[in-house]
């Protein structure tokens, strides 16, 4: 076997028996760390929002919510190695700069190829900030029970409690236990900032704004002291 650093992993697939063949495979390579076998995207986002997940193991034709939706979703910095029984959606995969594709019954030798994979552009994603894929423009977030889609031209700003988070949507309020951080990562950062530790905000909503504090439907939030100089400098030159 290859010699590899270690990699925190997920497996997301509606079959258990792909599931298990995947795990099985992966417990040849000592430094590859499951983190959770998930039947589905839903169990996955909660993961995510848990654990620092390198890379996911992840099946395209899947109920509800299904790969491809669910790879445009999360965190670009987490790589996928897509997983199908179907040749027919490689194309939009790769467009997705997934790491690899792999064709079910997935072989332990096709497998080490696509860690091998994984490694070379593992190195390459923290060496350069250039990301040629199409940016997304929706993520979904949990909120009564279910996954919501929501559009990021649709957030207003997005304000922190103790446990929860809402969402202000130009329409409605939306209420999440997400973090803060775990939103602010997946958003666009050239449309949204941070501004102080409870707010994240749109800055095309933006009414006006003062080196303490920022206008945005007819709220004043605060400008924290941590946050000021990033946020006036990216305003400035907005």
């Amino acid at each position: 076997m290859k010699a590899f650093q270690h990699i925190s992993c997920l497996i997301v697939d509606d079959e258990q028996v792909a599931r298990e063949i995947i795990a099985s495979h992966l417990s040849n390579f000592a430094h590859v760390h499951i983190i959770g076998s998930c039947s589905s995207a839903l169990e996955a986002f909660d993961l995510i929002s848990k654990h620092d997940i390198d890379l996911i193991f992840l099946d395209i034709n899947m109920p509800e919510i299904s790969g491809i939706s669910f790879a445009k979703s999360i965190n670009p910095n987490i790589k996928i190695i897509f997983t199908t029984a179907y040749r027919d959606y490689a194309v939009e995969g790769f467009e997705l700069r997934a790491v690899d594709y792999l064709l079910k019954p997935i072989s332990l030798d096709r497998l080490e190829k696509a860690l091998f994979n994984f490694q070379t552009s593992h190195n390459v994603t923290y060496t350069t900030s250039v990301n040629t894929s199409e940016p997304t423009t929706f993520m979904f977030v949990r909120s009564d029970r279910k996954m919501i889609k929501i559009n990021y031209d649709a957030i207003v700003y997005i304000e922190s409690y103790s446990d929860y988070l809402k969402i202000h949507l130009k329409d409605r309020i939306l209420v999440t236990r997400e973090t803060i951080s775990a939103i602010e990562a997946k958003l666009p950062k050239r449309h949204f900032m941070r501004i102080h530790r409870s707010y994240i905000i749109s800055v095309q909503n933006i009414e006006s704004f003062t080196n303490e504090y920022v206008v945005i439907k007819d709220s004043s939030l605060p400008i924290s002291r941590s946050y000021k100089k990033e946020v006036l400098k990216h305003l400035e030159n907005y």
